[in-house]
């Protein structure tokens, strides 16, 4: 559908549910990539087509919450490819389940960490080479929780609505230099582990990674140069 063919491409979050169904899409497009991931031998492990080719760089090890090693991926990323075109940013988390005067300091710590540090840290990092270029994109994974606050779930909503300002602040400062900042909203996503922990829920309406993943790869191409500062519901049937 979209034609990545020597467009560098870095996923982080690349061995999630989320991220692989991302990375196969680019993948297909043609791209090259750099896939981020914490584990030290993971990537290679899921991926052992892409581990050892000249046209992907696998940065295991890579710990998206501090500054100092994502900014070290980010140059060996540039000494490897000398350029990123695309931060396709599929990092985040869930932790729910109490009301805000009985959630624990370490989940509302863990939420804005996993959730909000991630895409400001990652996004701090490509910028500077992306003005360089006069050109980018990037694309980061808010949720539907974004835009409206529930019950028991107070740290996770906060931190995906930091992105969505983070988004739009970044959107007012770079579309006039080429680079374009945008998120996705996801609704409940169809992932193992939520089919364990909700068996009775409607499975039929919740959206596919890998619809998620083409919506990505849209707001990545060339047929998204005219967004900007966007948030896009991807909610499935739900």
């Amino acid at each position: 559908m979209f034609d990545f063919q020597n467009r560098i491409v870095m996923v982080a979050g690349a061995t999630g549910n989320l991220g692989q169904a991302v990375v196969r899409a680019f993948s297909t497009a043609g791209a090259k990539m750099v896939l981020l991931d914490r584990a030290t031998d993971r990537l290679a492990r899921i991926y052992p087509e892409l581990s050892g080719s000249p046209n992907h760089l696998l940065l295991g090890s890579v710990d998206v919450t501090d500054a100092d090693t994502v900014e070290q991926a980010a140059q060996r990323s540039l000494a490897h490819f000398g350029r990123v075109d695309v931060l396709a940013n599929a990092v985040g988390g869930y932790r729910a389940g109490h009301p805000v005067h009985e959630t624990p300091l370490s989940m509302w710590d863990t939420m804005m960490d996993l959730n909000a540090r991630t895409a400001f840290v990652l996004s701090r990092a490509v910028v500077p080479q992306m003005l360089t270029q006069g050109e980018g994109k990037i694309v980061h994974v808010a949720a539907r929780a974004a835009l409206m606050g529930s019950g028991g779930a107070a740290a996770y909503s906060a931190s995906k609505a930091i992105i969505l300002r983070l988004v739009e602040s970044m959107a007012a400062e770079l579309r006039h230099e080429g680079i374009n900042v945008n998120c996705v909203l996801p609704g409940t996503i169809d992932t193992p582990q939520n089919r364990k922990a909700m068996p009775n829920a409607p499975i039929d309406r919740w959206v596919a990674p890998e619809a998620i993943a083409d919506v990505i790869l849209f707001l990545a191409s060339d047929a998204a140069r005219a967004v900007n500062g966007a948030a896009v519901p991807v909610y499935g049937l739900s």
